[in-house]
């Protein structure tokens, strides 16, 4: 299985040398998001809920361009500009991703790069791909192929 980036253009542009997601093999890497409307590019929300909500939408649509979800999460690394915003985001954390919850480290960051921003995060994420119909697997019939809704670039 190969590696390859992705892309959407329902997940915030990149705003500086980085790629929104990266498949390589079966697992999903998803860049550190803020909580930036994909549609404005700019900061929404102002509560750390608000703002925990936008981030783990704009994870969502990263993983959705390459067939994925918040289920197939195992890693999670969460930035907060200030630790004492745990409880509340993690309440918003606990109803978005389900049970059994994926590992998880969160930390104190200086996030001031964007004035307002309270908190950063990141995924992996692990989505085995399936066979295309083109493969014959050896003793097993072979799945039908997947309708390919994303942006790719083959690496190099």
């Amino acid at each position: 299985m190969g590696k390859y980036v992705i892309q959407t253009q329902r997940g915030v542009a990149p705003q500086g040398a980085y790629s929104q997601g990266y498949r390589a093999g079966d697992f999903i890497f998803v860049t550190g998001t803020g909580p930036i409307d994909a549609k404005t590019g700019l900061l929404t929300g102002e509560s750390i809920e608000e703002q925990t909500e936008q981030v783990i939408s704009n994870i969502e649509s990263v993983l959705k361009a390459d067939n994925a979800s918040l289920s197939d999460v195992i890693k999670v690394t969460v930035h907060l500009s200030d630790t004492a915003l745990f409880a509340r985001y993690n309440a918003v954390y606990a109803r978005r991703f389900s049970q059994p919850y994926p590992v998880r480290t969160t930390v104190g960051s200086d996030l001031r790069q964007l004035p307002g921003m309270l908190i950063e995060a990141d995924c992996i994420a692990y989505a085995p791909q399936r066979k295309s119909s083109s493969r014959k697997a050896k003793g097993k019939a072979s799945m039908p192929a997947q309708k390919d809704r994303s942006k790719r670039r083959r690496a190099r």
